[in-house]
């Protein structure tokens, strides 16, 4: 299969394509920066003004690119978190619109912030309307971008990610104050954090590319989400640190401003969906995810 993919340079991004590409799928990656890396004979770097013309036909697109949500939130970072993902998938958009033979799904990076927060509701893909928080408001502009693919006939998947667990995104911040000895809970501890190792985020998306039922959100998390307390502890214990100290979530908001949302709130999100279609986990219990991504 040959496949254009966005964010391929990032961390989702390097993982899918390493795989992508053991598999032997050829893949096209738009960068900002082509001449930064070098091409082999199953990748190759473009542009986003390359040619569409020029290209071979494109069988898949997986739209991965968006500026990283962690930062301060001030006003520019937050249209940068807007603009980046909004702008990148009109721009897959318009690449399609130019391709003589359409691709045959895309499937188009998203996030549970879709769902808001809560700390007593139960999200699945069932769940069709949108949170009324900063980042639900940024993935529901982000899925309806993408949505225009479907007036070309194109099977269009939203990837609904959770906490992404690996060698980067998340996990080393968390994981930063445990190593330090000063980390625990965050406020309560009661809030949900809806993790997702990422092998299994590799491996659900190629699920989806494979299977041709699937379209419409899909939620990339694991089927049993942790309470922030228990995801402390649990990975204090893999790391063979103590975790006694709390962090009053006051402390949170005044160091982080609105971007503290993503730790001081929770929400319990299902992969319904991933469920239905017999999907596989590698990794649906925390500790294991946790040890062997330490380990």
């Amino acid at each position: 299969m040959t496949i254009l993919m966005t964010g391929g340079t990032g961390f989702v991004g390097r993982n899918l394509t390493k795989v992508l590409t053991d598999t032997g799928h050829h893949v096209y990656i738009t960068t900002r920066s082509p001449e930064k890396y070098f091409n082999t004979e199953q990748v190759t770097f473009i542009s986003y003004d390359y040619p569409v013309a020029d290209l071979p036909k494109i069988e898949a697109i997986i739209n991965l690119a968006g500026d990283s949500l962690f930062g301060y939130w001030t006003k520019s970072k937050k249209e940068a978190i807007r603009k980046s993902r909004i702008e990148t998938t009109q721009k897959v958009i318009e690449m399609m619109e130019q391709m003589e033979h359409k691709p045959e799904v895309l499937i188009s990076g998203s996030a549970i912030g879709f769902y808001g927060t809560a700390e007593d509701l139960i999200f699945t893909e069932a769940t069709e309307r949108a949170g009324n928080d900063f980042l639900a408001e940024v993935v529901e502009a982000w899925e309806r971008t993408a949505s225009q693919a479907e007036q070309f006939g194109v099977r269009t998947v939203y990837a609904r990610f959770g906490v992404i667990l690996g060698e980067e995104g998340a996990l080393p911040l968390m994981k930063l104050p445990i190593k330090l000895f000063a980390g625990g809970r965050i406020g309560s501890g009661e809030q949900w954090i809806s993790w997702v190792h990422i092998n299994d985020v590799v491996d659900m998306i190629r699920f989806c590319l494979a299977n041709k039922q699937i379209s419409g959100p899909v939620n990339v998390t694991a089927p049993h989400p942790a309470r922030n307390k228990d995801f402390t502890n649990t990975l204090a214990r893999v790391l063979r640190r103590p975790d006694w100290l709390p962090a009053p979530i006051l402390a949170v908001r005044t160091a982080l401003g609105d971007m503290s949302m993503l730790i001081t709130r929770g929400q319990y999100v299902l992969p319904g969906k991933a469920d239905m279609h017999g999907y596989e986990f590698s990794y649906p219990y925390l500790e294991k995810a946790l040890f062997e991504t330490e380990h």
